[in-house]
């Protein structure tokens, strides 16, 4: 898949548009990082919570993922989750339930991953929803978990995320995919250091998760797609 020029304003313009559910909605201010907020975490709890009582069994896996679910790691204050449901592409199956809850179904992408992304009633969220045993949530955690044990990968990261927000863009989006190189460069380090715990434990006769490659696809808010990661 070819990269998108983040500065190429229109292209964005067409592929939003798309991907939306309703007008896609530009940038009404500069982009905000804020240092790290132990209050993130409470929010997501809190968020996870209702989702669960509202889904009850669709819900296969849910998570905590983007910077905000990072110690450490200035951010946005919008928490990203990412939900598994046994099929993300039967929205019968659970959007209703989630409107009723008043969360808003706002961008679909079925010829990725059958993305979905809701908003959440009243804390600013992004819900990304897949199906369960989507490689794409896999990619999200393994950046996440990184960054909580990698000190100078997560100061990379925080470092050229202000630089990058200092910037004026029209979509979040364009911010997202900007820092690509970056999150490309911090997975190649990861790659290799994951070789070496899945070596260790395999010598003590422990299970070894498996590894997807990460080079296809970069994790999300970096590829060129219309979440706002």
């Amino acid at each position: 898949m070819a990269r998108r020029d983040p500065t190429g304003v229109a292209a964005y313009d067409d592929e939003l548009r798309k991907a939306f559910v309703g007008e896609p909605s530009p940038l009404q201010a500069p982009i905000e990082i804020r240092d790290y907020d132990p209050a993130w975490s409470r929010l997501y709890e809190r968020e996870a919570a209702r989702i669960r009582s509202t889904l009850g069994d669709q819900v296969v896996r849910l998570e905590h993922a983007g910077s905000t679910s990072v110690p450490g790691l200035p951010a946005k204050p919008i928490i990203d989750m990412v939900l598994e449901v046994p099929d993300s592409a039967d929205e019968a199956a659970y959007v209703p339930a989630m409107e009723v809850a008043r969360y808003a179904l706002r961008i679909r992408e079925p010829s990725w991953f059958e993305h979905r992304v809701f908003k959440g009633p009243d804390t600013d969220i992004n819900l990304h929803v897949f199906s369960a045993g989507s490689a794409e949530t896999d990619r999200m955690l393994r950046f996440r978990d990184w960054l909580r044990t990698n000190p100078s990968d997560r100061e990379l990261y925080a470092r050229v995320k202000r630089e990058l927000a200092a910037r004026d863009w029209k979509y979040m989006q364009q911010y997202a995919d900007a820092k690509t190189e970056v999150v490309l460069e911090i997975m190649a380090r990861a790659r290799p250091a994951r070789a070496v715990v899945a070596r260790a434990r395999r010598a003590r006769g422990m299970p070894v998760p498996v590894l997807v490659d990460t080079a296809v696809t970069p994790p999300a808010g970096v590829r060129r797609r219309a979440t706002r990661a």
